[in-house]
């Protein structure tokens, strides 16, 4: 697991508790924010997928 992958989904995970903790108390900004950054870390999690596969296929794995 290289470094976007760690934190990207260490950033997704602190979205999904921002958004069900706004969702909980009725803040609809905290929800929204936590859907932001959860898509955002999905994001980098994905990019940090890809950066490993292509170095799998560079090593012939």
């Amino acid at each position: 697991m290289n470094k976007d992958q760690a934190e990207g989904r260490l950033e997704e995970a602190k979205g999904r508790v921002k958004e069900v903790a706004g969702k909980l108390v009725g803040n609809d900004e905290l929800e929204v924010k936590g859907k932001i950054q959860k898509s955002g870390g999905k994001a980098q999690a994905a990019y940090g997928d890809l950066k490993e596969d292509v170095k799998d296929a560079v090593k012939g794995k």
